[in-house]
């Protein structure tokens, strides 16, 4: 009698102990989800990694794509978001934005004019006056880029960050820098 009064605890008990098991693994669980996510948020306010996709950037990034069959690997940069206080931008920098056409849709070009420059096509006489909370950007492949000169200046509130370094493939890490074509930008 006393072994079958013993099984009916054992097994209670057995199961207080699952329950407490399973109950202290989920808490765990969501404590280190809550801050794996709270840390992944703040990090991306500050910064973020983006792949560069298609030939509109090369040679900075993907120089090695082949605008019919694409690039196998694409460039990884890092994107940084602290110059989006008081839009600090310089001329030559390369800049992610959301397309004006397509607000879902990330772009990454060089920031070739900066509001109230004139900015002077390679190959003609027009100028264009690039108007204030705009920037005129463009891709450094221009034969493969869809950029403001297609569609205008870019509102500079659709500018998500600076491109300040690739960090994929191993062999292309390091800094992006600066730099404006020669002849683009018309004295006032």
């Amino acid at each position: 009698m006393a072994r079958s009064n013993w099984l009916p605890f054992q097994l209670t008990h057995f199961q207080a102990n699952l329950d407490m098991g399973t109950r202290n693994f989920l808490w765990d669980v969501a404590k280190k989800s809550f801050t794996f996510g709270l840390i992944t948020f703040t990090i991306s306010d500050y910064a973020s990694i983006l792949p560069v996709r298609g030939a509109s950037m090369s040679p900075t990034f993907n120089p090695g794509t082949n605008t019919t069959f694409g690039s196998r690997t694409d460039d990884m940069v890092l994107v940084e978001k602290f110059c989006l206080t008081n839009y600090k931008f310089s001329h030559g920098d390369v800049v992610v934005f959301s397309s004006p056409s397509n607000y879902k849709e990330r772009q990454i070009k060089r920031i070739i004019g900066l509001p109230g420059d004139w900015i002077g096509g390679p190959y003609s006489y027009d100028v264009v006056k690039v108007p204030k909370g705009h920037c005129w950007v463009e891709g450094d492949n221009s034969a493969f880029s869809l950029d403001s000169r297609s569609f205008g200046p870019v509102p500079l509130g659709l500018v998500r960050g600076r491109v300040t370094h690739i960090v994929w493939p191993p062999q292309r890490v390091g800094e992006v820098n600066r730099m404006v074509p020669q002849g683009r930008l018309s004295p006032n």
